[in-house]
């Protein structure tokens, strides 16, 4: 028996790359675009900017689907996704041919509700308490007269147009220094803690006194960044006063507990962040009234106080006037006394000066005449004048000969008169017995003038 053509076409075995192709397909004309909700787990961000993880049925059953992500879906994504959120994914299925296994590619993703977000809000702000981020011991008061003010903020929100306005006219001697940083979106939290941390750092040179975080109302999901531990704990670390003015009065984030004080508005934290300009003024009005009116009274007091400290020192007043008066003979008495001291001493001075004048003179006139007669004896003593007499004085090799015996037969001596000198040469020496009374160093006699030996050859 003949089968049927198409039957035995079903029965035909299908190539592992067709198979999956076939189920691709009817899995693509079947279910087309899906929605799911679940729990990411395994999640991992690719070099490429893709992410790939898995979700997980939020009813805890054994069930596990893998997703893929590219690049565009994840950079419109408005939070940043972690392991345990629920998400709500849509996109479409395909089987992944490589590995035969079913994946979805995720085309946008959203947390689910608030009702998780708040959950996870009430987990994260249990713990924060319990390690005392939120403790009021910690909580630093406000500087009363700030310099200026930093503002971390969205330059394009309108919490920041509240801000300055309001201290424009609160506040207009205030500077205000502005932090900018995106305040929602995946990028926020981190923004944020940096801005934080520039305004502390720059603080010297800003003259920053205290910060206003501020942004303006929006859902759970919007103010998230002011929920990311993160940004809780960098406020609550901040070297600055924090002022917190996030969202609504009703809205309550995590960094408005950790703040130094929270806000109901960014508006109000500008309002509590500097006193209003007019009242300071006013307020010192009424202050130097009140201290002049004071003053005032003081001088009144005290002039009366004077007054009768007058009458009472009255009687003094007149004994003193009586002794002032005795007070003024002793000095002229004493004024009298000291003029005929100062005239004998005057007298006994220059009586003291004419005696010493005459002393002196004959002192000096003593000594001029030793001095003569010293200086005669020098003179007498003085060779030149020996040799004015008629005696030489004779030398050899610069030292004067006082004795025959010193010279010897050949020897060249120079002989100096009062007049010249002459070189002479020793013929001979002939000692004799010198006369008791001649004194050793007198210049001798001359001798005759001798021609000198010819050279000998």
């Amino acid at each position: 028996m003949i089968e049927p053509q198409n039957a035995a076409a079903a029965r035909a075995p299908w190539g592992v790359a067709a198979l999956l192709l076939a189920v691709g397909d009817a899995l693509a004309a079947r279910l087309g675009s899906v929605v799911v909700r679940g729990e990411l787990a395994g999640l991992a961000r690719a070099s490429s900017g893709h992410s790939y993880f898995a979700l997980k049925d939020e009813s805890g059953a054994p069930a596990l689907l893998r997703c893929a992500m590219f690049r565009r879906a994840a950079s419109l994504l408005d939070f940043e996704p972690r392991d345990g959120q629920r998400v709500e994914l849509r996109g479409r299925l395909e089987l992944y041919a490589a590995r035969g296994e079913l994946q979805m590619v995720v085309e946008s993703m959203q947390r689910v509700g608030a009702g998780s977000l708040y959950e996870e809000f009430l987990r994260l702000k249990a713990r924060l308490e319990a390690q005392g981020l939120f403790d009021a011991a910690r909580k630093r008061a406000l500087p009363p007269y700030p310099r200026a003010i930093g503002v971390v903020t969205s330059p394009a929100a309108a919490a920041l147009h509240d801000v300055l306005s309001t201290l424009e006219r609160r506040a207009p001697h205030v500077r205000v220094v502005v932090y900018p940083s995106p305040v929602q979106g995946a990028e926020a939290p981190a923004a944020l803690v940096a801005a934080l941390q520039t305004a502390v750092l720059r603080r010297d040179v800003d003259g920053v006194d205290l910060l206003l975080l501020v942004r303006g109302g929006g859902s759970l999901e919007d103010l998230w960044a002011f929920n990311d531990e993160r940004m809780v704990r960098a406020v609550a670390a901040c070297a600055l006063p924090v002022v917190c003015g996030v969202g609504h009065e009703t809205d309550v984030t995590l960094a408005d507990l950790a703040a130094d004080l929270r806000a109901p508005t960014p508006t109000a934290a500008a309002e509590l962040a500097a006193p209003a300009r007019n009242e300071l003024l006013n307020a010192l009005a009424a202050l130097g009234q009140r201290h002049g009116r004071a003053l005032q009274r003081a001088l009144r007091d005290q002039a009366q106080h004077l007054d009768r400290l007058a009458l009472r020192l009255a009687p003094t007043a007149r004994a003193l006037g009586a002794q002032h008066q005795a007070v003024q003979g002793l000095a002229h008495r004493l004024a009298q006394a000291a003029v005929a001291l100062r005239r004998a001493r005057v007298q006994a001075l220059e009586l003291a000066a004419l005696r010493l004048a005459g002393a002196t003179a004959q002192g000096l006139a003593a000594r001029a005449a030793r001095l003569d007669a010293v200086q005669a004896r020098l003179d007498a003593q003085d060779p030149h004048r020996v040799l004015q007499r008629g005696y030489a004085w004779v030398e050899s090799e610069g030292r004067p000969v006082t004795r025959a015996a010193a010279l010897a037969a050949g020897q060249e001596v120079s002989a100096v008169w009062a007049d010249g000198r002459a070189r002479a040469r020793v013929l001979e020496v002939t000692s004799v017995a010198a006369p008791a009374d001649a004194s050793a160093g007198a210049p001798a006699r001359a001798p005759a003038a001798t021609t000198p030996p010819p050279p000998r050859r």
